[in-house]
């Protein structure tokens, strides 16, 4: 596996957290053609950040939509987020088999000690997502909720 992939994980995290995203840094240049298993699963994580952007754009309308009410906000917010668990549940899954796969194929110890590491890494981003998203949430609706009301437009 190269150091392409897991700077790919790395991408997707950037874009997944909605309540941490950031910008992704530039991936390298590839020293050697990628696998057909790395193309399929670069492909997996564009899907995912794609339907991880999906999520963000959803939980900014929900927070939005429930003004100072705040339970409805959360409410709405936990209703997402059980809508998106099972594609980060299936991304980490797929994620996960195929760093076992390449982890199996691998000779290098110290290759499979950085494949390790980066499987723990991914699992432990994404399955705190849900968590992360909560808690930003909470703040922007308590914000919401204590923001002065906008003055009415005068006619």
């Amino acid at each position: 596996m190269s150091l392409r992939i897991i700077l790919a994980a790395s991408a997707v995290l950037a874009f997944a957290a909605p309540a941490i995203a950031q910008d992704a840094p530039a991936a390298p240049p590839a020293a050697e053609a990628p696998s057909a298993a790395e193309v399929a699963m670069e492909a997996r994580g564009e899907a995912f950040k794609a339907r991880m952007e999906l999520m963000q754009g959803e939980l900014e309308t929900a927070i939005t939509g429930a003004g100072s009410d705040q339970a409805r906000g959360m409410a709405d917010v936990d209703a997402i987020l059980a809508r998106y668990q099972p594609d980060i549940d299936s991304f980490i899954a797929d994620f996960e088999t195929f760093i076992d796969a390449e982890a199996a194929a691998e000779t290098d110890e110290a290759k499979r000690a950085e494949m390790s590491a980066a499987k723990m890494g991914v699992r432990a981003a994404l399955s705190g997502i849900p968590g992360q998203i909560r808690a930003g949430a909470q703040a922007a609706l308590s914000a919401q909720a204590t923001a002065p009301a906008a003055p009415a437009a005068a006619q």
